[in-house]
């Protein structure tokens, strides 16, 4: 299955816009998938990277209260960091701390995953751009064209995991779990 939903994206002569087509397909499917681990497998042994990163868009869209019209961004990112939710409906008897974890793994992994589409410099990695462009864009020694909400600060990462912590804090209380602490000082 992963295989074919790579080559889903890979043969169009848009990927970014394949993607974004086979992202809301699955999306609902992901959705109704009951265990933690079962999205987990999922997600992490997707082969597109920019098919990952649109879901876990999807997903962080689908938990903010107020959704972004942001670009897919370092931006955006933080926004979901600052705005996200754990209250997703297959979550009912999940500890409220293993939700918290669940969603600092996802942010990590599209954090990991996006930097993957955009900072890329070989030929399987301009993953924007369509296959036939590809050697084109290596051969100029293209580098892929960062966002406009890419250009973050620290200051501004530091202002938004102070504000995440600080929203944590108040559900579940001090000390974090350890996985949350380490999950936090791997989205760092």
């Amino acid at each position: 299955l992963q295989r074919m939903l790579s080559i889903a994206v890979e043969v169009d002569k848009s990927p970014n816009c394949s993607s974004c087509k086979i992202a809301d397909v699955i999306f609902p499917f992901i959705l109704n998938i009951p265990l933690r681990s079962q999205r987990e497998a999922f997600l992490n042994t997707m082969e597109s990277q920019l098919l990952r990163c649109k879901l876990l868009e999807l997903l962080f869209q689908h938990s903010c209260e107020v959704p972004t019209t942001l670009p897919l961004s370092f931006a955006k990112i933080l926004y979901f960091l600052s705005h996200s939710s754990v209250l997703l409906q297959y979550q009912d008897e999940t500890a409220i701390w293993q939700r918290w974890d669940e969603m600092l793994q996802y942010l990590s992994l599209l954090l990991m995953s996006y930097q993957n589409v955009i900072l890329a410099f070989s030929l399987a990695e301009h993953l924007r751009s369509s296959l036939n462009d590809r050697m084109d864009l290596i051969i100029q020694k293209a580098k892929p064209k960062l966002q406009d909400g890419d250009d973050i600060s620290r200051l501004d990462i530091q202002l938004k995991m102070e504000d995440f912590i600080s929203r944590m804090q108040q559900v579940l209380g001090q000390p974090f779990p350890l996985q949350i602490m380490e999950k936090l000082c791997m989205l760092r």
